[in-house]
């Protein structure tokens, strides 16, 4: 079965950037993060729509 949702370390090296980098991404509304009992995880989809929206500006440029 595939993962839906991974953790932020998880998130971090999947987007080769540290946690905290991925926390300010989260903060400023760039990625999207659930919370689970208190975990915070991040779906996939959130990683996979955030490197779309990316290409697409440099697409633009």
């Amino acid at each position: 079965m595939t993962r839906l949702l991974l953790t932020v370390p998880e998130a971090a090296q999947a987007l080769a950037v540290s946690r905290g980098k991925l926390y300010q991404l989260l903060a400023t509304g760039a990625g999207d993060s659930i919370r689970i009992d208190g975990s915070r995880r991040i779906p996939v989809s959130a990683l996979i729509d955030y490197i779309t929206r990316l290409t697409r500006k440099e697409i633009a440029v």
